[in-house]
């Protein structure tokens, strides 16, 4: 599966809506492909105090509980975006520590380019 259609499993799960009087959800939605050949998605929960989490970790969330963990690549994108956007630094440690190899999965940037996990994080551990 290549990033266009990566995104477009992602664009296609955005579904912005006020889940709570302080909770909200669907603004990001995020679809990683595994080594596996499998697409696992997720959606954002905005919640107070920092409570809440990001796409990536709900697509991750998803992947570990069917069992995998080594993602190939990875796409996130908005309700505002025409494409991409960039996983935050929390997300791009947390690819990283779920599995050994997943520094080298590939990450489509607002810009369309193509990145990894690694060269976002150039000192990790």
């Amino acid at each position: 599966m290549d990033f266009s259609e990566l995104l477009a499993v992602a664009k296609a799960n955005l579904n912005y809506r006020q889940i709570s009087r302080m909770a909200s959800a669907g603004s990001v939605a995020a679809a990683i492909l595994t080594a596996e050949g499998n697409v696992y998605t997720g959606v954002c929960i905005d919640t107070p105090a920092g409570m809440g989490f990001c796409a990536e970790h709900s697509a991750v969330a998803a992947m570990i509980t069917a069992g995998e963990s080594r993602i190939v690549r990875m796409v996130a994108t908005g309700i505002d975006d025409e494409g991409a956007c960039a996983p935050c630094g929390r997300c791009r440690e947390f690819i990283n520590a779920v599995h050994d190899e997943n520094y080298k999965c590939e990450v489509m940037l607002e810009d369309g380019s193509i990145t990894t996990i690694g060269e976002l994080l150039p000192y990790r551990l």
